[in-house]
Protein backbone atom coordinates (compact mmCIF):
# COMPACT_ATOMS: atom_id res chain seq x y z
CA UNK A 1 0.00 0.00 0.00
CA UNK A 2 1.36 3.18 -1.10
CA UNK A 3 1.93 5.75 1.67
CA UNK A 4 -0.66 9.23 2.37
CA UNK A 5 -0.10 11.95 4.15
CA UNK A 6 -3.02 11.22 6.00
CA UNK A 7 -1.01 8.01 7.23
CA UNK A 8 1.17 10.40 9.30
CA UNK A 9 -1.80 11.75 11.65
CA UNK A 10 -0.77 10.04 14.55
CA UNK A 11 2.26 12.68 14.91
CA UNK A 12 -0.18 14.70 16.87
CA UNK A 13 0.17 17.23 19.71
CA UNK A 14 -2.03 15.39 21.64
CA UNK A 15 0.20 12.24 21.50
CA UNK A 16 3.56 14.07 21.09
CA UNK A 17 3.05 17.15 23.44
CA UNK A 18 6.23 19.39 23.29
CA UNK A 19 7.44 17.75 20.22
CA UNK A 20 4.61 17.67 17.76
CA UNK A 21 4.34 21.50 17.52
CA UNK A 22 7.75 22.56 17.29
CA UNK A 23 10.31 19.52 16.02
CA UNK A 24 13.26 18.73 13.64
CA UNK A 25 13.82 15.77 12.67
CA UNK A 26 17.23 14.84 10.34
CA UNK A 27 18.50 11.47 9.33
CA UNK A 28 22.26 11.01 7.91
CA UNK A 29 23.38 8.63 6.11
CA UNK A 30 26.44 6.02 6.42
CA UNK A 31 28.21 7.76 9.83
CA UNK A 32 28.47 6.23 13.29
CA UNK A 33 26.54 8.13 16.42
CA UNK A 34 29.75 9.09 17.23
CA UNK A 35 31.13 10.56 14.00
CA UNK A 36 27.63 12.21 13.74
CA UNK A 37 28.33 14.07 16.92
CA UNK A 38 30.96 14.93 16.36
CA UNK A 39 30.37 16.90 13.10
CA UNK A 40 27.96 18.49 15.33
CA UNK A 41 31.11 19.77 17.81
CA UNK A 42 29.72 17.90 20.37
CA UNK A 43 32.32 15.66 22.90
CA UNK A 44 31.10 12.14 23.01
CA UNK A 45 31.62 11.81 26.63
CA UNK A 46 29.56 15.01 27.61
CA UNK A 47 26.60 12.91 25.90
CA UNK A 48 23.81 11.24 27.53
CA UNK A 49 21.38 8.24 27.22
CA UNK A 50 17.77 9.57 27.35
CA UNK A 51 14.35 8.52 26.60
CA UNK A 52 12.04 10.84 24.00
CA UNK A 53 10.74 12.24 27.59
CA UNK A 54 13.91 13.49 28.24
CA UNK A 55 15.13 14.81 25.35
CA UNK A 56 11.77 17.02 25.00
CA UNK A 57 12.09 18.05 28.47
CA UNK A 58 15.75 19.06 27.97
CA UNK A 59 14.74 20.25 24.73
CA UNK A 60 18.73 19.08 22.99
CA UNK A 61 18.89 16.74 20.34
CA UNK A 62 19.14 13.06 20.59
CA UNK A 63 20.67 10.79 17.98
CA UNK A 64 19.65 6.88 17.48
CA UNK A 65 21.12 4.36 14.73
CA UNK A 66 18.43 2.96 12.43
CA UNK A 67 19.48 0.81 9.92
CA UNK A 68 22.51 2.55 7.71
CA UNK A 69 21.23 6.17 9.23
CA UNK A 70 21.33 8.21 12.11
CA UNK A 71 18.06 9.78 12.87
CA UNK A 72 18.05 12.67 15.03
CA UNK A 73 15.05 14.55 17.03
CA UNK A 74 15.17 17.74 18.25
CA UNK A 75 12.44 19.45 20.20
CA UNK A 76 12.05 23.14 19.74
CA UNK A 77 15.49 22.80 18.03
CA UNK A 78 16.41 23.97 14.16
CA UNK A 79 19.69 22.07 13.44
CA UNK A 80 18.47 20.34 11.07
CA UNK A 81 17.34 23.22 9.02
CA UNK A 82 20.38 25.51 9.89
CA UNK A 83 22.77 25.40 6.60
CA UNK A 84 25.90 26.63 8.80
CA UNK A 85 24.98 23.37 10.55
CA UNK A 86 23.65 20.92 7.67
CA UNK A 87 26.00 21.75 5.11
CA UNK A 88 29.42 20.06 6.85
CA UNK A 89 27.35 17.05 8.17
CA UNK A 90 26.18 16.35 5.13
CA UNK A 91 29.69 16.39 3.59
CA UNK A 92 30.50 12.96 1.59
CA UNK A 93 26.87 11.41 2.26
CA UNK A 94 22.76 12.18 2.29
CA UNK A 95 21.06 14.53 4.84
CA UNK A 96 17.41 14.60 4.75
CA UNK A 97 15.74 17.23 7.15
CA UNK A 98 12.50 18.55 8.20
CA UNK A 99 11.49 21.09 10.64
CA UNK A 100 7.81 23.11 12.02
CA UNK A 101 7.45 25.41 14.68
CA UNK A 102 4.15 26.11 15.11
CA UNK A 103 3.92 29.32 16.63
CA UNK A 104 5.07 30.87 13.12
CA UNK A 105 3.86 28.00 11.04
CA UNK A 106 7.28 28.05 9.90
CA UNK A 107 7.88 24.75 8.04
CA UNK A 108 10.84 23.67 6.19
CA UNK A 109 12.35 20.46 4.26
CA UNK A 110 16.00 20.08 3.11
CA UNK A 111 17.48 17.05 0.91
CA UNK A 112 20.90 17.60 0.68
CA UNK A 113 24.10 15.46 -0.86
CA UNK A 114 27.60 16.29 -0.38
CA UNK A 115 26.78 19.88 0.49
CA UNK A 116 24.43 20.20 -2.60
CA UNK A 117 20.94 21.11 -1.68
CA UNK A 118 18.89 18.79 -4.22
CA UNK A 119 15.37 19.60 -3.00
CA UNK A 120 13.79 21.88 -0.43
CA UNK A 121 10.59 23.34 1.13
CA UNK A 122 11.76 26.57 2.27
CA UNK A 123 9.11 28.69 4.65
CA UNK A 124 7.32 31.52 2.41
CA UNK A 125 8.70 29.99 -0.46
CA UNK A 126 7.78 26.62 -0.76
CA UNK A 127 9.08 23.89 -2.95
CA UNK A 128 12.02 24.39 -4.92
CA UNK A 129 10.69 21.78 -7.76
CA UNK A 130 7.31 21.06 -9.01
CA UNK A 131 5.89 18.39 -11.59
CA UNK A 132 4.49 19.20 -14.98
CA UNK A 133 3.02 16.74 -17.20
CA UNK A 134 5.38 13.91 -15.16
CA UNK A 135 8.34 15.96 -15.48
CA UNK A 136 10.11 17.42 -12.67
CA UNK A 137 11.22 21.57 -12.78
CA UNK A 138 13.01 23.60 -10.80
CA UNK A 139 10.98 26.95 -9.68
CA UNK A 140 12.95 28.16 -7.18
CA UNK A 141 15.36 31.07 -7.09
CA UNK A 142 19.14 29.30 -7.63
CA UNK A 143 21.97 30.05 -5.69
CA UNK A 144 25.71 28.18 -5.46
CA UNK A 145 24.49 25.68 -2.98
CA UNK A 146 21.67 24.22 -5.76
CA UNK A 147 23.01 20.89 -7.59
CA UNK A 148 22.54 20.92 -11.06
CA UNK A 149 20.89 17.29 -11.38
CA UNK A 150 16.93 17.03 -10.85
CA UNK A 151 15.50 15.13 -7.99
CA UNK A 152 13.73 12.47 -10.47
CA UNK A 153 13.10 10.17 -7.75
CA UNK A 154 10.76 12.06 -5.45
CA UNK A 155 8.32 12.52 -9.45
CA UNK A 156 6.12 10.65 -8.00
CA UNK A 157 5.53 11.84 -4.35
CA UNK A 158 5.51 15.49 -5.74
CA UNK A 159 2.62 14.45 -8.10
CA UNK A 160 0.51 12.61 -5.23
CA UNK A 161 1.27 16.20 -2.89
CA UNK A 162 0.00 18.46 -5.60
CA UNK A 163 -3.20 16.24 -6.22
CA UNK A 164 -6.58 17.52 -6.15
CA UNK A 165 -7.14 15.24 -2.75
CA UNK A 166 -4.40 16.87 -0.83
CA UNK A 167 -3.59 20.07 -2.21
CA UNK A 168 -0.08 20.77 -1.85
CA UNK A 169 -0.23 20.22 1.67
CA UNK A 170 2.03 21.95 3.88
CA UNK A 171 5.00 19.52 5.06
CA UNK A 172 4.48 18.78 8.83
CA UNK A 173 0.65 17.67 7.44
CA UNK A 174 2.52 14.32 5.86
CA UNK A 175 4.40 15.46 2.33
CA UNK A 176 7.36 15.59 5.05
CA UNK A 177 7.03 12.35 6.35
CA UNK A 178 6.76 11.02 2.89
CA UNK A 179 9.60 12.47 1.51
CA UNK A 180 11.84 11.44 3.88
CA UNK A 181 10.63 8.36 3.53
CA UNK A 182 10.88 8.04 -0.12
CA UNK A 183 14.84 9.16 0.42
CA UNK A 184 16.10 7.52 3.52
CA UNK A 185 13.87 3.73 2.87
CA UNK A 186 13.01 4.75 6.49
CA UNK A 187 9.34 4.91 8.03
CA UNK A 188 8.59 7.14 10.57
CA UNK A 189 6.41 5.16 13.16
CA UNK A 190 5.08 6.19 16.95
CA UNK A 191 7.01 3.45 18.15
CA UNK A 192 10.54 4.16 16.71
CA UNK A 193 10.14 7.76 18.37
CA UNK A 194 8.61 6.61 21.53
CA UNK A 195 10.81 3.14 22.18
CA UNK A 196 14.40 4.42 21.23
CA UNK A 197 16.97 5.50 23.32
CA UNK A 198 19.02 8.68 22.13
CA UNK A 199 22.52 9.75 22.63
CA UNK A 200 21.49 13.41 23.66
CA UNK A 201 23.77 16.35 23.52
CA UNK A 202 23.94 20.08 23.52
CA UNK A 203 25.51 21.75 20.28
CA UNK A 204 27.71 24.98 21.02
CA UNK A 205 25.87 27.88 20.71
CA UNK A 206 23.02 26.37 19.64
CA UNK A 207 21.20 27.98 23.27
Amino acid sequence: MIATPDDYSWFSPERFPGLADAYGFTYVRGLTLEEVVIRLGVRVEDCSRVTLDGLIRWQTFGAVAVGDWVFLVEANGGLGVTEEIIMPLSAGTRLVSHFYLDVDDMDYFYWIDDRKIRFEFAHDEGYSHRTEDGKIRFVARPHESYSEEMPDELAEILERIDSPVYSIAAPHKGPAFLLAERLTGITMTAQLLEESTYLCGVVPGSR
